[in-house]
């Protein structure tokens, strides 16, 4: 009765652990795969919009929601174009692994 008792939490736990592991797994499965023309365009675009004016950084210091948010106030502040935009929106959000 005793092995019992301690073979039930152990099975919780792994059962927990594989569950938190598969639900890492299915957010980064859901993060759609940058096209590699995108990817290229954005990171030529980054580095030619941006640097202009800010110090180059990775693209792992913000979250992708924060890309989407800092790319949409650039997009009128530096007056960069619609496409020129996505570009380089897809090249930070695909970065950031």
């Amino acid at each position: 009765m005793t092995k019992k008792r301690n073979f039930i939490p152990l099975m919780l736990v792994a059962a927990t652990a594989a569950a938190m592991g598969l639900g890492a797994a299915l957010a980064q499965a859901d993060k759609p795969k940058a096209d590699p023309m995108q990817f290229a365009r954005g990171a030529k675009a980054w580095a030619k919009n941006c640097a202009r004016c800010h110090n180059m950084r990775s693209a792992q210091d913000n979250s992708d929601e924060e890309w989407h948010v800092d790319i949409a106030h650039m997009r009128v502040r530096a007056n960069i174009p619609g496409d020129v935009a996505r570009d380089i929106k897809a090249f930070l959000q695909a970065s950031n692994n």
